[in-house]
């Protein structure tokens, strides 16, 4: 009966994004009234644009999937009346009930702290700190239903650890390290038209597809049914949000939507048992980070705004750049430093003044040092481009390669 309730999910989902598209217009100027807008700085006139629509969208997230609560369960086997015990309900799934419950909870503690870092600007450290503290209802539960900490080991590790091994409280660290690096990865790649939402419509969509193939090879079908009740109706939201972000923005989505498309992602991740695969899918972010670490942990210098610059005259994007001196860096800095020269990642211009001028260390800047100065819609295309392409590498790894490693289930 699960189809049923699917079906019903999809349903809920349309109703979602046609409420979604009426609503985004018509909260435009009320948000800009509230002083919650921003300058488009990649525009020749730049425009104020309303911003923190996540808040809106995370909003009309929740209330589809409140709505939706009581449907599995209604369809639910285990739920049905039983004719024989009198027609009185058998075993109620106390444990997908509370699951569903706090994934819910998870996803809107993370939306009303995603807001409250829009409106008071928070430190970085206090971003790290949100998604943790959003994750505890997850981790609760996931210790009380299952508390399985065991991870199965690859072909070539099982002759020094077995087939299995149980590491403890490491698996709830990293839990609760996958939440962290959820919502931040989507922000970190961020600050251009469509950016955020077209790489999360990507991920959305990349995990239903393997939704579906797992359902279809009969592997964990609770948890991916699970999954899909939690990712229609955020690709249905999101692509509601996507009609308005994408070039030339109307509105923008704050980290309000960063923080709850990461921590939807998160928890789809945690509790549908592919949090793995789940990483996959980020290796646009991941790439990202391990490109920024650099000036995340201020090895080099790193300006507040790592945006790319814009050139009115030519309507084009050009890289962003931070200015140091060598002898100024730490050892680890100079090595990171010589190494990403070394292999031609940033650009390299040194002054007389002893002065060396590089592109800031994003994706976005990456792409720009690559092919030049490019248009802003192009930048956002190339990026969601490369999000798709790393979808297929992701699956390629997780079905065809896994085989290698793991024994055939």
């Amino acid at each position: 009966m699960s189809g049923a309730a699917i079906a019903i999910n999809a349903a809920v989902s349309g109703a979602a994004y046609y409420m979604a598209v009426r609503m985004i217009p018509r909260f435009r100027d009320m948000f800009i009234k509230a002083n919650l807008f921003g300058s488009d700085l990649c525009k020749k006139d730049k425009p104020q644009v309303p911003e923190s629509f996540g808040v809106l969208i995370g909003c009309v997230y929740l209330v589809s999937l409140f709505l939706f609560i009581p449907i599995p369960f209604a369809f639910d086997e285990a739920a049905a009346t039983d004719a024989v015990t009198g027609g009185k309900p058998d075993t109620f799934p106390h444990d997908k009930f509370v699951e569903l419950i706090a994934a819910l909870l998870s996803i809107c503690c993370m939306i009303f702290l995603g807001f409250a870092d829009d409106v008071l600007d928070l430190r970085w450290r206090h971003k790290l700190l949100l998604p943790t503290i959003a994750t505890l209802p997850l981790l609760m539960v996931y210790y009380v239903n299952y508390n399985s900490t065991t991870i199965i080991m690859p072909n070539f590790a099982r002759d020094l650890f077995g087939t299995s091994l149980n590491i403890g409280v490491l698996y709830y660290i990293f839990m609760g390290m996958l939440a962290v690096f959820c919502t931040n990865a989507i922000n970190i790649l961020a600050g251009i038209n469509g950016l955020e939402v077209g790489q999360s419509l990507i991920i959305a969509g990349s995990i239903l597809v393997f939704n579906c193939i797992e359902l279809y090879l009969g592997h964990q079908v609770d948890s991916h049914i699970f999954s899909i009740y939690l990712m229609l109706p955020f690709l249905a939201t999101t692509l509601a949000l996507w009609k308005f972000n994408k070039y030339p923005s109307q509105v923008f989505v704050g980290d309000t939507y960063c923080y709850f498309a990461g921590m939807t992602f998160a928890v789809v991740g945690i509790l549908g048992h592919f949090s793995k695969t789940l990483l996959l899918f980020f290796l646009p972010q991941v790439l990202n980070f391990l490109y920024s670490t650099p000036q995340l942990f201020h090895f080099v210098p790193c300006p507040r705004h790592r945006l790319p610059k814009y050139d009115s005259k030519t309507d084009l994007l050009h890289i962003s750049t931070t200015e140091f001196r060598i002898e100024e860096l730490n050892i680890v800095g100079r090595l990171m430093v010589t190494i990403l020269r070394k292999l031609r990642l940033i650009s390299w211009h040194a002054k007389a003044d002893g002065l060396v001028r590089t592109n800031n260390f994003t994706l976005i800047n990456f792409v720009l040092f690559i092919f030049g100065p490019v248009h802003e819609r192009v930048v956002t295309q190339m990026l969601m481009g490369f999000q798709a392409v790393c979808t297929l590498i992701a699956l390629t790894i997780r079905y065809p390669l896994a085989n290698y490693f793991y024994e055939k289930t």
